[in-house]
């Protein structure tokens, strides 16, 4: 298998781990939500492999084309945040001779205005929920910055534009750290990928409820999940639980309330995760 083949894989993978956790709000194999489905995410992620991680492409170039493939594979925006976050991870596991984070730090610092454009115009087609205009670096102006410098300057109010600024710190330091102790804990990779999307959820209001319910509502929902990651943590057997999710996956849902955002973050981090397991040895140290 080539090394762009093998990148790809281990990005549908990750989107696939995520779909098979029983995430309240957002879309999983269990129950579709926000008029969308498991089956549409998984071809999402298929359609979006290849571009996304096409050899020596610029990040920019790499968004531009998974936001294209999935458009013009689903006509919807399906995964706008997890190309976002899973472009420079992708970019990352090509620089060879380092280990995944310090390689995505180099990708960071290299990240230019043609970057900031060419995301810019995938983020205007994917057109997300809640998008309006800014008055600084607004994604609906040529861009006057870096990629890297419009994320920041945004990371204060989105989670995802956030990671850009921290070299992807929510990632490595709370994410793939869960992952790593709950994999070793329960058997089945779903439990797993809840913990990472329950740990997000707890930890900060989800930025995409923010948006568009505002942070009242994204308090509560940050109350709630951490009240489910204590549960979860505390059992061997998590799929006793399973019908109290899926009683709060639907009470958010008849709220079109969806926690996207960690979602998003939950994909990056199963991505990362598998991205170390099949780098090189010495590149594996995360």
């Amino acid at each position: 298998m080539t090394p762009r083949r093998i990148v790809a894989e281990a990005f549908i993978a990750a989107c696939q781990d995520e779909l098979e956790a029983p995430k309240p709000g957002n879309v999983h194999v269990f129950a579709p939500g926000h008029r969308m489905t498991a089956a549409q995410f998984i071809k999402s992620a298929t359609a979006a492999a290849d571009p996304l991680c096409a050899p020596s492409k610029r990040v920019g170039a790499r968004i531009r084309g998974a936001v294209d493939a999935t458009l013009q594979s689903v006509g919807a925006n399906t995964n706008l945040g997890i190309v976002l976050l899973c472009a420079p991870l992708a970019a990352a596991a090509e620089l060879e001779a380092l280990e995944l984070r310090d390689a995505l730090v180099c990708v960071l610092d290299d990240l230019d205005v043609g970057d900031a454009d060419q995301a810019f115009a995938a983020i205007v087609q994917a057109s997300p929920a809640g998008l309006g205009r800014a008055e600084t670096y607004d994604v609906f102006a040529p861009a006057q910055v870096t990629l890297k410098q419009a994320m920041a300057e945004a990371g204060d109010r989105d989670r995802v534009a956030r990671q850009y600024a921290t070299a992807f710190a929510d990632i490595f330091d709370l994410g793939m750290t869960r992952h790593a102790v709950a994999a070793t804990r329960w058997s089945d990779p779903k439990w797993a990928a809840l913990a990472v999307y329950l740990g997000f959820l707890s930890e900060f209001p989800d930025s995409h409820v923010i948006r568009k319910h505002g942070a009242g509502v994204a308090s509560d929902v940050r109350l709630t999940a951490m009240k489910f990651d204590a549960v979860l943590w505390s059992t061997q057997e998590p799929a006793n639980l399973l019908g109290e999710l899926l009683a709060w996956d639907a009470a958010l849902k008849a709220g079109g309330i969806n926690p996207g955002t960690s979602a998003d973050l939950t994909v990056a981090t199963l991505f990362g995760r598998r991205l170390q397991s099949v780098l090189p040895s010495e590149r594996n140290s995360g």
